[in-house]
């Protein structure tokens, strides 16, 4: 059974694309994308095992103007399709790709339905100036009968969490079955306890690493490292008052990544109603205790008092700073063996059976 991997694109290092890449290295299928980013680390593995890659070289720096170009690389030159017996789509565009694809099975792994559409139009929205929001709107007219149409083409749906099955639910009006994303858990693993806590939210609003920030401003002696990149660092900064005891690395490498969570007390990672959340995951496997937030993926991945602490849905600075008073270094090790035995469950060769067994 000849099978592809379609996934939106590879531009920083998010939880859906390392999915795909992991998804077909292991099960051996081709891989298409959008675009990628130049020696993107997701990619690199397809440079040299004959693996056929289809680049739909659809990129563009301008907003709104980039959704739209990949919406119809998807839709007009997706023809290869036809080529496979299984296609296996990832994110908000590839899903159009399905009219090319009419004989055959078609899996949808589904990470959220796209929350500008849905859930989050009026926050995406609001975010923009009044004269540009109706260029969103405009996108959004487009791109939702298209995707809602190519969904009810797919003769499976894979949600990856309780969360994501009660969204299709709710948009779309779909049944899906839950599988997992996987955890690469020997990337990640126990190298010390430094002095440290680690923030590993992206940084753009739905994140909310500036409540982080806000409460370790009122803790001067516990250091905190922000990690990863986005839109809000330089909003981020500005509110950190260069405070001496936090500090900011941009984007970073895997391996430097790894390093930091494999040295950290403890890491802190409280989005808004998270799809799933692979961070929490990842912090996990290196034997590192998460303080998160009960909403979203969150609730299915951290064990209260056993893995991490979960923080009420009505999150705010102050329950931030007693989640880290509680969570002393003494505490955090102490979880630390619990932490390791609960990523195992989110291994990749369990991801791969399961995707294995479907196919």
């Amino acid at each position: 059974m000849k099978t592809i991997v379609l996934h939106d694109y590879f531009e920083s290092l998010e939880g859906g694309g390392r999915l795909c890449s992991l998804l077909a290295q292991g099960l051996g299928t081709d891989i298409g994308w959008g675009f990628a980013r130049s020696n993107h680390p997701f990619v690199a593995p397809f440079n040299d095992n004959h693996t056929t890659c289809h680049d739909l070289g659809a990129y563009s720096f301008i907003p709104l103007w980039k959704q739209l170009k990949l919406a119809r690389a998807f839709s007009t030159r997706t023809e290869f399709v036809k080529d496979y017996d299984t296609v296996i789509y990832s994110g908000f565009y590839s899903p159009l790709a399905v009219h090319s694809h009419q004989t055959g099975k078609n899996i949808l792994y589904c990470h959220t339905p796209p929350r500008f559409v849905y859930d989050q139009r009026q926050f995406y929205l609001d975010r923009l100036p009044i004269g540009s929001r109706s260029l969103l709107q405009a996108f959004i007219d487009y791109l939702q009968p298209r995707y809602e149409a190519a969904i009810d083409e797919m003769d499976v749906i894979i949600a990856n969490s309780k969360e994501i099955r009660k969204r299709i639910q709710t948009h779309l009006g779909k049944e899906s079955e839950i599988i997992y994303p996987p955890c690469d858990t020997n990337r990640f693993s126990w190298r010390g306890q430094g002095n440290y806590y680690l923030s590993m939210g992206r940084l753009d609003p739905l994140k909310q690493v500036d409540k982080v920030v806000q409460a370790f401003l009122h803790m001067p002696d516990k250091p905190l490292v922000v990690t990863s990149g986005g839109p809000e660092l330089g909003r981020l900064k500005a509110l950190a008052k260069n405070a001496p005891h936090i500090s900011f690395t941009g984007w970073i490498d895997d391996d430097k990544l790894a390093a930091l969570v494999g040295n950290a007390i403890a890491t802190i990672y409280v989005p808004k109603d998270e799809d799933f959340g692979m961070s929490p995951l990842e912090s996990m496997a290196a034997g590192k205790p998460v303080i998160g937030v009960a909403q979203g993926g969150l609730i299915e991945t951290i064990i209260p008092e056993e893995t991490g602490i979960l923080i009420s849905s009505q999150l705010n600075v102050d329950a931030i700073y007693k989640a880290v008073q509680i969570l002393t270094p003494r505490c955090a090790q102490s979880m630390r063996l619990a932490c390791e035995e609960q990523a195992k469950r989110f291994r990749v060769e369990r991801f791969l059976e399961q995707m294995q067994a479907l196919l």
